[in-house]
Parts: structure tokens; sequence; C-alpha cells
């Protein structure tokens, strides 16, 4: 691949006998993994850049890649990948313009899911374009991020976004574009996916602890539960993969939960049961049925939703 110029805009055409020269800075999980996978289709990492021996040794033992000073690796790199933690991309992108470390047309990238690309913008003069890159995916380690980066969803937005389509797909992954604006729900969802699924996890196994069954073994009895219900969300999706007694207009069940349940989890329960309601009333909705109304008022009551409407009222 090679990147052209026209009018602002990149964009990419393949060839054969040409490659992106490329340089990391930061060499932690992402950028080392990154670099490796676009070694290998064919694209060249032309240095790194960290301050941490320990990472770069680390980097050195999947990529025999010099380690060079930023006055050498910035102006010979076409793209210009920022690894670094989420709150160095900014003092990054300032030290690297206040020194005129760049080239006119240069691509600096970050892999931040928080954070839009705008950030590596410290001055709007500055003749770079910037775009951002999130792989959908928690990495614990260069070997694990290397395995799971083909099939991995990256969000992407910034400038020359065609640009970073084709780079995901160098990298096996699957582009998706988001709006810059609203970057920060989109991370606000990724967070909810995967961190709040631990913490979800941990509410059940307290409730198991309440019923006599201690920690390890509520997450072993549990985990294939969950497992049962991913297996459910990809084969089915939302709202057809909720089960269990709210898609079922079960409020006796519900209130027997809430009768034994501890005050301090009830209000959490309460909170993700008028969600489960709302996908319940989808589900029955796309099935051409509905919640006969005292079922659904009693449930909405039941879950702390003050002021019961009819549906027509709606």
């Amino acid at each position: 691949m090679h990147l052209h110029a026209r009018e602002g805009v990149f964009y990419w055409s393949t060839i054969k006998e040409d490659k992106m020269k490329f340089g990391i800075i930061g060499a932690g999980i992402v950028g080392t993994a990154l670099a490796v996978r676009l070694e290998e289709a064919g694209h060249e990492c032309i240095g790194v850049h960290t301050r941490s021996r320990l990472s770069y040794e680390r980097f050195q033992s999947y990529l025999k890649i010099q380690h060079l000073p930023l006055t050498e690796l910035v102006p010979a790199a076409d793209i210009l990948f920022i690894t670094t933690q989420d709150g160095m991309i900014r003092t990054v992108a300032e030290s690297l313009s206040t020194k005129a470390l760049l080239k006119p047309g240069q691509v600096w990238i970050h892999c931040s899911g928080s954070l839009p690309s705008d950030i590596l913008r410290v001055k709007d003069s500055l003749p770079i374009h910037c775009l951002s890159l999130h792989p959908l995916q928690a990495f614990a380690s260069v070997e694990e991020a290397l395995i799971l980066l083909a099939g991995t969803h990256f969000g992407i937005e910034g400038d020359g976004e065609e640009l970073g389509d084709e780079i995901v797909k160098d990298l096996g992954g699957i582009p998706h574009h988001i709006l810059a604006a609203k970057k920060t729900l989109y991370h606000a969802g990724a967070v909810v996916a995967s961190n709040y699924l631990v913490v979800l996890a941990s509410l059940a196994v307290e409730l198991f602890a309440e019923a006599g069954i201690q920690a390890e073994e509520a997450l072993s009895s549990l985990l294939p539960l969950m497992r049962g219900t991913l297996y459910n969300l990809e084969q089915a999706g939302i709202p057809q993969a909720l089960t269990g007694p709210i898609a079922r207009g079960d409020a006796q069940v519900v209130q027997g939960h809430l009768d034994h349940m501890p005050s301090n989890l009830v209000s959490i329960y309460q909170d993700l049961g008028l969600k489960a309601l709302e996908l319940g009333e989808n589900k029955k909705a796309q099935q051409g049925f509905s919640y006969p109304q005292e079922t659904l008022n009693l449930l909405k009551s039941l879950l702390g939703k003050s002021g019961v409407v009819d549906r027509d009222e709606r």
C-alpha cells in the first residue's frame, strides 16, 4: 500500500513494490502487537522509541527493530503510531510540535478508545493528519494481542478514515467508523460490555454467597451460565437472547428476589431490571405479543419506576 495526498485527503492504492514506513512511540502491548502484525503484512517498522528499557527489551524479543531518538524516528516515518498510555498522548504530541518533529502530510495515530483523534492536533497549523484506531478488545499480554488482533473490531475516527480501514484490515481486524464528538459514549459502551461484565459476575457471586455458595465455587458455577448467555447473544441477538422472569413476565419471582435481597443490592437489581423490562417489551413486540397491562404495571412498580402509565399514553 502507498499513501498519497490529494487536496489534503488521504487515499490508498495497492503497489506491490511499495510499503508503508511507520514508527512506534510507546512499546507497550498494543504498540508491539501492531508493529509485529504490520511487519507481517509487508510494511516496514523503521524504529521504536520508548522510555522503558524493559518495554524495549520485550519489543526486541518480537522484532529486531532499532531504538531511535525522536529526532531520527519522526522525520523518517510516513505513519507515526503514538501508543503510549492515554495520559501521555497529548504530552507526546505537544513535545513533537514544540520541537517541530514532524513532516508535512505525516499521519499521527493513537489507539485510545476514550480520546478523540484531535487530541494530537495541538496547533491548528500543524501540517499533519490525525487518526484514531481503537481495538475493541482487552489485551492482557503481547502474545494474547497477537492471537486476538485477527477478528478484533476497531473504532475509527479522524482524518482519512479510508486509511484507517486499510490499516485495520492489514491487522486482520474489522473497521467501524464512529462519531468523534460521541467517542466517550462509544468508550462507555465498551466499558459496560467488558468491565461491567466483571461487576455483574461479582454481584452474582455475592448473591450466591448469601445462599451459601462461596466465592470460588460460585464463580465456577456461574461461568457456564454466562458463556451460554454469550452464545445466545451471538446466535439470537438483542432482545431475543433475553430470558428469565422479567422476560416471561413472572412478577411473583421478581417480588421474591426483592423480598430476600440484601438492601445494598436492591437499587442495582431494580435499575438492571427496568432495562431488562424494556428489552422484554421489545422482544414480545417482535414476536407479536405484549405483556398483560396488569403484569407490566406490577413489574414497573416492583422495579421502582414511578408514574406507571398505560401503553397508549406513552
